[in-house]
């Protein structure tokens, strides 16, 4: 992944600071509870929901074992459909394809839709690096770039910003990037869309050249797929002559019939809503409508080293739904830009660390960056089983062993500053190997309770920073169970 985020600090400086921030947390407060209260609501009209769920897992689990042949269908039905294939094993290599096709078209600024993969890879910068400039059009996202500031959300890029902020970063920035907002512009959501909505209007009339992202990819008709609930993506797509999409691997379905199900699921956990307002496709280009040259460049960036994780490729299931966020108590009090990583959330907690790697301090206190409620888990729409792949990420952090990187089979090395975790966890795992060891440490632990400390010293103070140290009981639970039921046959 795009080195972009990498130099912040570890997840649990970050978290410290944003929770310091009132109106942080008010906003995320505020937006996740609506959001998820609604999308029960959607979820609970659907008698058949966990069917639907179970048949999203099914799909997705089907074509990650079969991904190598999906791809080369979808590939040779996008090219039989007039457009052209890319393979990008990396950012760096999708960057320098996405700007050289630019390039050649002659054009020096382009219209962008929402898409995680173009922030995943740190498209925008690289083309202002070749003088190309990108220009957001999602209106979350419009909201980000005009406000100098990134992502914070799956779904809602903007969530952590407020009404009134919102309103005075269109008031002062707008000028310096096309059209300049309305003057006396009010923090009124009807006139805050109207001033997005007339800013954008002229860059869509005026651009050559569009990218975008993908929710699915159907194998078996070259057809891309995004939906969205503003109508700007559909202008993004139609407009231009040239339309480049940069879709991870992992987006693929292999027939529209499988896309039924999924056109079900995300609305409902995305927006709460049952069918998104606009659902668009494309498939290859077409005389007369819609962009005469379209581009797909296929972005790998360690998602086929995530595949080759048996515990933790379920993460590749991911439909972008952002139900996990809006649940996560984690998350709604630390905020997205504490996860460093265009993916927030539980979400990014197993993902990031998968594509980028464990060796930053902000990639391996990922994995901790959750409670382990599984709340995420109750909510996905695809039953990824986050809570197991964050304790199987953990153990990769501490303990090191095999994994898989660049496609090439490598042994990592644990992580800095866990080695008095290892040495706890083996000191554990001793114990419950020796019942004699066991119990009379139970024993000398219970008679010496009263001389506890209610915190930890050294290592141990990171844990018992924000909690209490649980009291040890009286006598230990077998001798309880000896004395109070030892005498009684088994049932």
């Amino acid at each position: 992944m795009s080195g972009t985020y990498v130099g912040m600090p570890a997840f649990p400086e970050a978290a410290r600071d944003a929770v310091g921030n009132r109106t942080l947390r008010g906003n995320l407060r505020h937006a996740t509870h609506t959001i998820r209260a609604k999308r029960a609501g959607a979820v609970a009209e659907l008698a058949d929901w966990a069917q639907l769920r179970e048949a999203g897992r099914r799909i997705k689990d089907h074509t990650l074992r079969h991904l190598d042949r999906y791809l080369e269908q979808l590939e040779a039905s996008v090219t039989a459909a007039g457009g052209t294939v890319h393979w990008a094993a990396d950012a760096e290599e999708a960057n320098r394809i996405v700007a050289r096709l630019v390039k050649e078209t002659g054009e020096s600024e382009v219209v962008k839709v929402k898409s995680m993969a173009t922030q995943e890879i740190g498209l925008n910068e690289a083309l202002e690096a070749e003088g190309i400039r990108a220009y957001e059009t999602d209106l979350a996202e419009l909201i980000v770039q005009l406000g100098h500031d990134r992502p914070s959300h799956i779904l809602v890029p903007a969530i952590h910003r407020n009404r009134g902020e919102i309103r005075d970063i269109f008031t002062h920035e707008m000028g310096s990037w096309g059209r300049p907002a309305p003057e006396g512009l009010t923090d009124r959501p009807a006139d805050l869309a109207e001033a997005a909505r007339v800013h954008l209007r002229e860059k869509f009339l005026r651009a050559k050249v569009g990218v975008s992202g993908a929710n699915f990819m159907v194998a078996e008709t070259g057809t891309l797929v995004v939906v969205e609930s503003e109508g700007n993506a559909r202008m993004c797509l139609t407009l231009p002559e040239t339309l480049i999409s940069v879709v991870g691997i992992e987006k693929i379905v292999p027939t529209w019939r499988d896309l039924e199900v999924f056109l079900q699921t995300l609305p409902r956990s995305s927006t709460a809503e049952r069918m998104n307002p606009y659902t668009s496709t494309w498939t290859g280009t077409t005389d007369g409508d819609g962009p005469r040259t379209f581009h797909l460049v296929l972005l790998d960036n360690g998602r086929t080293d995530t595949l080759a994780d048996q515990v933790g490729r379920q993460a590749l299931r991911c439909i972008r739904c952002s139900a996990c966020l809006n649940v996560c108590p984690v998350y709604e009090r630390a905020g997205g830009h504490a996860y460093g990583s265009v993916y927030p959330g539980p979400i990014g907690a197993i993902l990031t660390p998968q594509m980028r790697g464990t060796a930053s301090k902000i990639d391996a206190s990922l994995p901790y960056a959750s409670s382990l409620c599984g709340a995420c888990y109750e909510v996905c729409p695809v039953a990824i089983d986050i809570p197991e792949v964050l304790v199987h990420l953990r153990e990769r952090v501490v303990q090191g062993g095999p994994a898989v990187r660049r496609g090439n089979k490598v042994v990592l090395r644990p992580a800095k500053g866990h080695a008095a975790e290892r040495a706890a966890m083996r000191a554990a795992g001793w114990a419950f190997t020796h019942p004699g060891a066991l119990r009379a440490g139970q024993r000398l632990a219970s008679r010496s309770r009263r001389l506890h400390p209610r915190t930890l010293p050294g290592p141990g103070r990171a844990w018992t920073g924000s909690r209490d140290l649980p009291e040890v009981p009286a006598e230990p639970f077998r001798d309880w169970w000896q004395r109070t039921r030892g005498g009684e046959d088994a049932k």
